[in-house]
């Protein structure tokens, strides 16, 4: 939907009307036929339709281009009243700035920013509404830190708020404490499955080192007989050697 015409200063170029809702153009496109349209309403238009609303020349989406340059800036020198003028406002600016204007209009109806509240409020009024609204909330003023709203003030008691507040952190304190012992636990299966892999490992190449020593002193026992049967011959031979 466009801008209401009625909020305009002056006299508005009919070329500057949406062809839809003939309000004055809000974020503009044109049609290859130079029919210009707000965004919302031409969108809204080709979900039902695929032709000009003004000529029924065939569009579509994708046609669809922004306005002219000379036809943009003809737009946003419009002059207008700030959409607040019914609240007091009496702000006159261009289209180019409205919106600027609009999200910081001291006459702007905004909602109360405590949680609960559903007053709407100009901004100009909003601090003296925040300052008696029945839902604002403060720290208890005799010390126990408890953050209160107004409309608890007669029901709040200091020393059950503590109590409530202390069973709260004892049950946190338990439930922390098991899941560290939890997680403690864990942690020590863990680890004791590792040590006992690891025992395994161990004991796995603790064996074939005796077996490889088994082996080597055979090896070494063959040789050592191999050396006597040796010495024999060489002493046998030595004999014979002699006797000859």
């Amino acid at each position: 939907m466009g801008y209401d015409i009625e909020r305009f200063v002056g006299y508005v170029n009919e070329g500057l009307l949406c062809s839809i809702c003939r309000d004055v153009l809000e974020d503009p496109l044109q049609a290859p036929c130079e029919h210009a349209f707000c965004t919302a309403c031409i969108h809204g238009w080709l979900v039902h339709h695929s032709n000009c609303p003004e000529d029924r020349q065939v569009i579509d989406v994708s046609l669809l281009r922004p306005l002219y340059r000379y036809m943009k800036n003809d737009l946003n020198r419009l002059q207008l009243h700030c959409r607040n003028r019914e609240y007091g406002c009496e702000m006159v600016c261009s289209l180019e700035s409205i919106d600027r204007h609009e999200r910081e209009c001291e006459y702007s109806q905004i909602p109360c920013s405590n949680a609960g509240c559903t007053v709407q409020i100009e901004r100009r009024n909003l601090d003296g509404h925040l300052a008696v609204c029945e839902y604002r909330s403060r720290e208890c003023p005799n010390g126990c830190g408890y953050t209160i709203l107004s409309a608890e003030d007669t029901q709040h008691n200091c020393v059950a708020e503590l109590r409530t507040e202390l069973e709260l952190l004892r049950s946190e304190m338990i439930c922390r404490v098991e899941e560290a012992k939890h997680e403690m636990e864990s942690r020590l299966d863990s680890q004791r499955r590792h040590m006992v892999q690891k025992e395994s490992i161990l004991q796995n190449e603790i064996e074939e080192l005796k077996s490889q020593m088994s082996r080597l002193m055979s090896d070494v026992r063959s040789l050592m007989a191999a050396e006597r049967q040796h010495r024999q011959e060489l002493e046998q031979a030595e004999l014979e050697k002699r006797e000859l």
